[in-house]
C-alpha cells in the first residue's frame, strides 16, 4: 500500500486553534455587540449570557479574557471612546486663511463625528451610565473633549490674538463652541429625533455664524 505524501496529511488535518487575527476580530465583534446590548437594555439588565449568545461565543472565553461584566463594559466603552476621538491633525488640516470658513470646516468634522451612529451610541451610553460610574465621563472628558478644547483655544488665540489675549477666556469660548456647534444636533439626535444631512448642515452653519458674530461684537 502506498504511503500518503506528507502534503496529504496537511490537507486533511483538522483545524487548529484560531489565528491571532481571527481571535482579535471576534473580540472586536464581542465589544461592539456588548455596547449595543448595554445601550438597549442598560448595564444592570444586560447579562454575559445575552452578549455571548448574540455573538455565538462561549461564556468561558469571555470570562477568561475579561473576568466579569463590568470589566467587559469598561473595555468596550473605552475602545468606543478611543475610536470616537477626532485626530487633531484632521482638525488642523481643515484650517484655511478664512477664519469663518475654518470654523465651518472644523464644525462639520466635529458634528459628523458626534452624529454618526457610533457617536450617538457612545453619547447615550455615557449619559446613562456615568451617574453610576463617574469615571466614564471623566475618561471621555480627558481623552476626547480636553484635547479638542485645547486645540480650539489655541486656534482662537492664533487667529484673534487681541480678542483672546486671556487664555482662560479662549478656553471657555472653546467649550462654548463645542456645546453650540456640535452639541445642538447631537442632543436632538440622542433624543431619537432624526435630522437629515441638509438640516445638520444648516444648523452647523447657523451655529458657527452665531458663535463668530458673538465673539466679534
Amino acid at each position: 500500500m502506498e504511503t500518503p505524501k506528507p502534503s496529504a496529511y496537511r490537507r486533511h488535518r483538522s483545524p487548529g486553534r484560531p489565528t491571532r487575527a481571527h481571535a482579535e476580530t471576534r473580540n472586536l465583534e464581542l465589544l461592539d455587540k456588548a455596547l449595543d446590548l448595554f445601550l438597549e437594555n442598560g448595564f444592570e439588565r444586560t447579562t454575559i449570557e445575552a452578549i455571548t449568545s448574540a455573538v455565538g461565543m462561549a461564556k468561558r472565553t469571555v470570562y477568561a479574557r475579561y473576568g466579569d461584566k463590568e470589566t467587559l463594559f469598561r473595555t468596550a466603552l473605552q475602545r468606543a471612546i478611543d475610536e470616537f476621538i477626532v485626530p487633531l491633525d484632521q482638525l488642523r488640516a481643515a484650517e484655511t486663511e478664512d477664519f469663518e470658513q475654518s470654523l465651518n470646516e472644523i464644525g462639520h468634522i466635529l458634528v459628523a463625528n458626534i452624529t454618526s451612529p457610533n457617536g450617538i451610541r457612545l453619547m447615550r451610553i455615557t449619559n446613562t451610565e456615568s451617574a453610576h460610574m463617574p469615571e466614564i465621563g471623566e475618561y471621555t472628558l480627558r481623552s476626547g473633549t480636553k484635547p479638542t478644547v485645547s486645540y480650539l483655544s489655541n486656534l482662537f488665540q492664533r487667529r484673534l490674538p487681541e480678542r483672546f489675549a486671556d487664555p482662560v477666556e479662549a478656553h471657555d469660548f472653546a467649550y462654548a463652541f463645542l456645546h453650540l456647534v456640535a452639541g445642538g444636533p447631537a442632543n436632538i439626535m440622542a433624543w431619537g429625533i432624526a435630522l437629515s444631512p441638509d438640516e445638520i448642515e444648516r444648523q452647523t452653519k447657523v451655529a458657527v455664524r452665531l458663535f463668530l458674530h458673538g465673539i466679534l461684537h
